[in-house]
């Protein structure tokens, strides 16, 4: 470690922002901060941050020692600690920054820091554990992986990566496995209700959704109210009465799966008792498993097949969604719930590992070796054939990360035959499969070796004659 002699010019590093930046955008979307929750932005900078989250009415103080040191410094129930870590030069300093914000915090921390990958947009010489920038300021720059693992040792809790670069350290075991329930489970919206009949069609929307009936604890205090003359027999009588038993199956199918997955995705953590968890899960556990042990045992097994490579390609190639290829199962977002659960798992294991990113569009799965990269395609829906903007890989054997970036690309990679990527009940996979059937009798897809970015596919289309218009497939004027 080189001696330090110097105080870098921190401040230079704290930025204007106009709107939340996206460790802030994360907690507000993972964390639900609501009216009545207290932020605290620990190294608030100049302020970005507290400002954009007052405007959406949050509780927000900001503290920063040398933009804000006049700022309330107190307890709060979250604490932002955003780019804060990657600019202190001396790593006690470092460790006790963290420490102090951990101090401050009554329900979670939310960590961020600049990542590795982002080398080549600093300009400086190594020194110490980081770089000395031209500016005179100076950056440590974690791995993802790397950066859990630190805050995880200095916190002394188990934490969890939501993001590249966002880590959460929660104070109650209660807190993080509920925030993971909701990852893997979102919670559905209640129907709003009016009276008793709205009421008791909100209670028979539940239980086609879970599979269970919900217990007067789940349910919101409007509908306790308009509810409460009613014996609880009388409500399940008129509920099951009103409910499709088929719709009921399939939401009790959804829910064991998702339990198992919660549960076993639960395991990397160590697995708590069952009062730990999150009311939701304890009732689900209730209805469909003879105990938690034995739920338990499942979701063990689950996780033991993740490790067989002929079991995971048996899944690959059974899943109705998806495109299954020689290396990998590529997965659309809204279609990953549809793939087997031990997929799910193995997706949900590589996003603990370093954190899945916000912007993504296809998920690919490798079945040789373990890895998963989150692929981005902005424009998927409107663009006939999306170009990636960039990627994101995690490898499960060596939790080594990588990021890559298509932004000045000027031959991106592009998608062929869209429709592949979704499951067969998407609205959207007759429109792309017309399409991928025209071009396919056009004689486009003949060297599919070439196609695969930009350039390849312009030449294929003078080659054939042919143009674009939307998701149309058309002759062109000068053929």
């Amino acid at each position: 470690m080189t001696e330090q002699l110097w105080s870098s010019q921190r401040h230079r590093t704290a930025i204007g922002r106009v709107g939340l930046s996206v460790p802030a955008r994360q907690a507000v979307v993972d964390l639900q901060l609501e009216p009545g929750v207290q932020v605290l932005d620990y190294g608030c900078g100049r302020g970005g941050d507290v400002r954009a989250l007052q405007t959406i009415g949050l509780d927000v103080s900001g503290w920063d020692p040398v933009h804000h040191p006049g700022g309330e410094l107190k307890p709060a129930d979250i604490v932002l600690l955003t780019y804060v870590l990657n600019v202190i030069e001396n790593p006690a300093e470092r460790r006790q920054t963290l420490l102090d914000a951990w101090n401050n915090t009554k329900s979670a921390l939310v960590v961020s820091a600049r990542l590795r990958w982002e080398r080549n947009q600093i300009k400086g010489t190594e020194y110490g554990d980081g770089i000395l920038t031209s500016r005179n300021t100076f950056q440590h720059l974690f791995a993802a992986s790397e950066l859990r693992d630190y805050v995880q040792e200095t916190t002394g809790v188990r934490c969890l990566s939501a993001a590249p670069g966002i880590v959460y350290a929660f104070k109650s075991d209660e807190a993080r496995l509920g925030y993971l329930a909701r990852q893997i489970t979102p919670e559905a919206g209640w129907l709003a209700s009016q009276d008793t009949a709205s009421a008791i069609t909100a209670v028979v929307d539940h239980l086609e959704q879970r599979g269970r009936l919900p217990s007067l604890e789940e349910m919101p205090h409007p509908i306790i109210g308009l509810l409460g003359h009613l014996r609880t027999s009388e409500l399940k009588r008129l509920a099951e009465q009103s409910a499709d038993p088929l719709k009921v199956e399939e939401g009790a199918k959804r829910t064991t799966l998702d339990t198992l997955l919660f549960l076993a995705v639960e395991l990397f953590h160590g697995r708590g008792p069952a009062s730990s968890l999150p009311l939701p899960v304890q009732l689900d556990i209730r209805a469909f498993f003879s105990s938690y042990a034995e739920a338990c045992k499942r979701a063990d097994r689950l996780l033991f097949k993740l490790r067989d490579d002929a079991y995971v390609r048996r899944a690959m190639t059974g899943s109705t969604a998806g495109k299954f290829t020689a290396t990998a199962l590529y997965v659309h977002r809204r279609a990953v719930h549809q793939i087997p659960t031990v997929l799910r798992l193995y997706e949900q294991c590589a996003s603990i590992a370093a954190g899945r990113p916000e912007e993504w569009s296809v998920v690919k799965l490798r079945h040789q070796g373990r890895g998963a990269s989150w692929l981005d395609y902005p424009s998927f829906d409107t663009d006939p054939h999306p170009r990636l903007a960039s990627s994101y890989s995690v490898d499960l054997q060596t939790l080594k990360s990588s990021f890559l970036s298509y932004a000045d690309s000027a031959n991106r990679p592009l998608l062929h035959r869209k429709h592949e990527f979704l499951s067969p009940d998407d609205p959207d996979v007759p429109k792309y499969q017309r399409l991928t059937d025209a071009e396919v009798r056009a004689g486009l897809y003949e060297e599919p070796h070439l196609i695969g970015n930009e350039e390849g596919w312009e030449r294929a289309l003078v080659r054939c004659g042919r143009a674009l218009r939307g998701h149309r497939l058309v002759r062109r004027p000068d053929s």
